[in-house]
């Protein structure tokens, strides 16, 4: 690695890098590399690199590399004391820059040493991998080979660049001058998709977990027209799954490449050829090119089963293992890896693992010690033994200490998801006749029900309030949106969230139910999270109720409450799920919407003169009376509710629907374009502004849908402009179009705010109630002629308290009826 400089170089102007904002050339790449490197030093120095898939990160590793460094990648936003302390690097770069902690070094760097890498993962053992410069090429140059990566690929970073399955992908393609998507979005994110499509991504790489999350967002119907392959290690993936998805790329045009290794290979041993993945999915391949493989007797295996340890040897097997800063002045101590598992050569010269031999699990792409988890848990008072299950940490632990606590430190000490834990409280630990643990009465005490409860046991209990659903129904491993949450329940359990957790994590409506439990944030007595769409809706339901009953004039609520819905729209229903399950969840979000409506119109007919039978069916604005007070009043529900029913129609049609997953961002400007087009009336249609009055205000919607889809400054950018070319001479009012901009402004560019913690409480509470608000505040109002301010909070107040009637006549409904496994089935005849 001695040549980084001159290898970026020799791709000369050929694209190297490929972000949301940038994109690099190889010369561009090693100039910066170069810079980076001077920075460095001359003296070879150990630096402990903070890594994110981002371009500064990039720049530094390889400027380490090339200057002869020894580079120790750790995972940003962790804590690295532990590490810091033992080896004492020369050099910290994070996300403050980089930091020179002395001049020259402290320490004695052998001749080879390239990089130190964790056996573990993200745990902060200080246990690390030595690799050398030919490490690092070898296994580069092997995989390059049989992935057969060329110029024109190019790969997104889809896993951590601090863990070696990551920082094989960076190597092998830039090694053979491919292109590199870098990128922190989850594969769950439609910008990660929008970013992989634009780019023209060729692969990706995924451990287990991210199958799972493939499978959760409807992958398999994806348009992904420049995809060649995938890879997938970091731990065995079930074999019905990859004859699954080596049967779907067979059928699509890419590949699935299995592969098998370990950080003490660098990364890969072994790897399936595509072609042989659908007939032999449980299967680790063959060894990588110029790596082989040995079975060696297993003491405690039978002889006569020609199964044993598995044995690598090649290039890429480590130098040998760290403990300790005095430990990187040795050289090469290993030559072969004995990897701990059990195996068979089959006739055909396939490899397949049958069995574990060591106290080691591989979970999310991390080597996961049990030793080290049961130690961790003793460290915080928690006597436990640990074993796996399924491709689950399983975790046995002694009263008083509460399931869900146990599953929390275990992760926490494992660096996975507490969704990945099952745990359990029993009155003492089982231990066999000879005193040792019985981990095989462990697992057989991992009920997934039973753990599944007690994950989540406070949070499921929000989810069923706020989604009104069964308690039992709410699936531990489902998100918010899966569960069916929309932009209306969004608000109530961002709220609860928010209480229940102390800090609302990025993105929490995609994240499973099982990670949110655990995440609890310290407190700040006085401040809360805010998202704008909330505090929005409830700052212009205050004005659309403070103007009508003429409080004030401050008008334009209404309008930012449309780009709010449209928002929304492009949030919740326009995930990446199957066309059907969008399909459904729009026509849940439009019951939301409509039958309280109807219901509120019918109930206003009989008692009151305020409403004409086109109000019942929501089409006043079509149907007429147009010179009536009914034709404003209801406008808002109108409008969105048939705008809701046209996209769902649209939702329906597959090719409409592919066009969106594809060019999401594309789709919603073209809409918002459709939109201002019907605006300004560029065909000459002469609309009006009473039967169309749907159509010539469709284009708020619009912009809050193109708003959501921004994935970049340019993009948002664009959108701000077109809303401000809109709503120019929109309104008589020059007041109401500035009033409509800023809340535009709010939500495109500061997606929270923070406020005193009660403010946020009642803003949260205004916000809920919004839709009941606005059906029922045309009639309470009036009650208090002449007294504007009751009746602005007398509406506020039947808005909030039929809100929660409602809420609890649902609960109430939920909870008398029975569950599935309280009704008697009567026994087949």
């Amino acid at each position: 690695m001695t040549g980084v400089l001159e290898a970026l170089r020799g791709h000369g102007d050929r694209i190297a890098v490929l972000t949301e904002t940038e994109q690099v050339s190889y010369t561009g790449l090693a100039d910066r590399v170069a810079d980076a490197a001077g920075r460095l030093g001359d003296t070879r120095r150990l630096v402990l690199l903070e890594t994110r898939n981002d371009l500064p990160t990039l720049v530094h590793y390889l400027a380490a590399l090339a200057g002869g460094h020894v580079v120790l990648p750790v995972p940003a936003g962790r804590d690295h004391h532990e590490l810091a302390a033992t080896y004492d690097p020369d050099v910290v770069i994070g996300a403050d820059g980089l930091r020179q902690r002395r001049p020259g070094s402290a320490h004695s760097l052998h001749d080879e040493l390239a990089l130190l890498l964790s056996t573990s993962g993200s745990t902060g053992s200080p246990k690390l991998v030595r690799l050398s410069r030919r490490n690092l090429i070898s296994n580069a140059t092997a995989i390059a080979e049989y992935l057969d990566i060329r110029e024109t690929d190019r790969a997104a970073t889809t896993l951590p660049m601090s863990y070696c399955y990551g920082l094989s992908v960076i190597h092998s393609h830039l090694l053979r001058g491919a292109a590199l998507i870098l990128t922190e979005l989850s594969v769950v994110d439609d910008d990660f998709w929008t970013l992989f499509r634009r780019h023209r991504g060729t692969s990706f790489a995924g451990v287990p977990y991210t199958f799972d999350l493939l499978d959760r967002i409807g992958f398999a119907t994806m348009d992904l027209p420049d995809l060649r392959y995938l890879t997938q290690a970091g731990g065995r993936l079930a074999p019905e799954r990859v004859r699954r998805y080596a049967e779907l790329g067979a059928a699509r045009g890419w590949q699935l490449f299995v592969m098998y290794g370990a950080t003490e290979a660098t990364a890969r041993m072994a790897y399936l050829p595509p072609e042989l993945a659908a007939d032999h999915p449980g299967c680790i391949g063959r060894p990588i090119p110029g790596g082989a493989f040995t079975i060696e007797p297993l003491d405690g295996w039978p002889a006569d089963d020609a199964a044993g340890e598995l044995v690598y040897r090649g290039d890429n097997v480590m130098m040998g293992y760290a403990y300790g800063s005095a430990d990187l002045s040795r050289g090469n101590e290993v030559d072969a890896l004995h990897t701990g598992d059990i195996a068979r050569r089959r006739p055909d010269g396939l490899y397949e693992v049958i069995g574990r031999s060591s106290r080691f699990v591989k979970m999310y792409g991390l080597r996961i010690d049990l030793q080290r988890i049961e130690t961790a848990l003793r460290d915080h008072g928690v006597a436990a033994l640990c074993t796996d299950l399924d491709e689950r940490l399983v975790v046995a632990a002694t009263a008083p200490h509460r399931p869900a606590e146990v599953a929390r430190l275990a992760a926490d000490a494992a660096g996975i998801p507490s969704s990945a834990v099952r745990a359990v409280v029993v009155p003492e630990l089982p231990m066999l006749s000879t005193g040792k643990p019985d981990y095989p009465a462990v697992r057989a005490m991992a009920d997934p029900l039973d753990d599944a409860t007690a994950q989540a046991e406070d949070l499921r209990t929000v989810f069923a309030d706020v989604l009104h659903m069964d308690r039992d129904a709410i699936d531990p491993d489902a998100s918010f949106i899966d569960l069916g949450g929309n932009s209306l329940t969004y608000v109530a359990m961002s709220v609860r969230l928010e209480r229940a957790l102390g800090r609302l994590p990025a993105d929490w409506q995609r994240l499973p139910l099982r990670d949110l439990q655990g995440r609890t944030a310290p407190r700040r007595r006085w401040i809360a999270t805010l998202e704008t769409s909330v505090a929005l809706r409830a700052v212009a339901i205050v004005l659309i109720v403070g103007s009508h009953a003429t409080l004030f004039e401050l008008w334009g609520g209404a309008h930012v409450l449309l780009g709010i819905a449209g928002y929304n729209f492009g949030r919740f229903c326009l995930t990446p799920v199957p066309r059907k399950d969008r399909v459904r969840h729009l026509r849940s979000t439009i019951a939301w919407i409509a039958i309280p409506a109807v219901v509120w119109v019918a109930v206003a007919l009989v008692v009151t003169d305020d409403y004409y039978l086109s109000n019942l069916v929501l089409a006043n604005k079509i149907l007429g009376p147009h010179d009536s007070m009914t034709a404003g009043r209801l406008w808002f529900v109108e409008v969105l509710v048939w705008i809701l029913v046209a996209l769902a129609a649209l939702c329906w049609i597959p090719a409409a629907d592919r066009a969106e997953r594809r060019w999401p961002f594309g789709v919603a400007a073209l809409f918002l374009v459709a939109g201002l087009a019907l605006r300004y009336d560029v065909l000459g249609l002469d609309l009006g502004r009473d039967a169309w009055f749907t159509m010539l205000a469709f284009w708020f919607f619009a912009a809050g849908w193109a708003a959501v889809k921004a994935t970049n400054p340019w993009q948002r950018l664009a959108v701000t402009i077109a809303i401000a070319v809109g709503l120019y001479g929109y309104f008589d009012n020059p007041n109401r179009e500035a009033l409509v901009l800023a809340g535009f402004l709010l939500l495109i560019w500061l997606p929270a705010v923070r406020f005193p913690a009660r403010l946020t409480v009642v803003a949260g509470v205004i916000a809920e109630a919004s839709l009941y608000t606005y059906l029922t505040h045309f009639q309470v109002y009036a009650v208090f002629e002449g007294h504007p301010a009751l009746g602005v909070a007398a509406s506020i107040a039947v808005g909030v308290l039929l809100t929660q009637a409602v809420t609890l006549v649902r609960r109430r409904l939920r909870e008398r009826k029975p569950s599935v496994s309280s009704v008697a089935v009567p026994a087949p005849r």
